[in-house]
């Protein structure tokens, strides 16, 4: 009986010990770039930048009536965007023939997982938490000084995108 007990404990301890070792051999062989993509950091996009120039993927200009729900998409030509590390941050609109001039105060983050850039208006007396709405664009490129961000709108049956092309600002 003891010893009956003991094959069966020692057959237990030899499966457990296999299994052990094939998830270790599967954990090596599996892939280790599952991390979100080092290079979209906060400090990538944290500073001044100016919209030099809109362009448009999948839809044509005459079809985007308005940007950010404010004006049109010429009005934030020239506009300067500034991004403090700490979410803060102000977009102002330089004005002119047709367009409005002025500040808009936002908080904005970045998103490595799904290389996003997300803001939200914030209004006099509004807290930044309290605020459900903003927008979702997408990150796709940020270097020294360099960023490009890319608005999706519906058209048709597709995502179309109007494309926002960044320089930094000189200091």
């Amino acid at each position: 009986m003891q010893v009956a007990k003991y094959k069966y404990m020692k057959r237990i301890l030899v499966i457990a010990a296999i299994l052990c070792s094939s998830l270790m051999v599967l954990q090596s062989c599996s892939s280790t770039n599952n991390a979100p993509s080092t290079s979209l950091k906060r400090g990538k996009v944290t500073g001044t930048w100016v919209l030099n120039n809109i362009t448009f993927e999948g839809v044509p200009a005459i079809a985007v009536k308005s940007l950010f729900d404010e004006a049109s998409y010429k009005c934030f030509i020239g506009s300067t965007w500034t991004l403090t590390n700490s979410g803060n941050g102000s977009y102002m609109l330089p004005g002119g023939s047709e367009c409005p001039s002025g500040t808009q105060s936002i908080f904005w983050s970045v998103s490595a997982a799904d290389e996003t850039f997300q803001f939200k208006k914030i209004y006099e007396g509004d807290k930044a938490k309290n605020v459900t709405t903003g927008y979702r664009l997408v990150l796709s490129e940020t270097s020294g000084d360099r960023m490009v961000i890319k608005s999706p709108v519906e058209y048709g049956s597709s995502t179309a995108y109007v494309v926002m092309n960044f320089t930094k600002a000189t200091k």
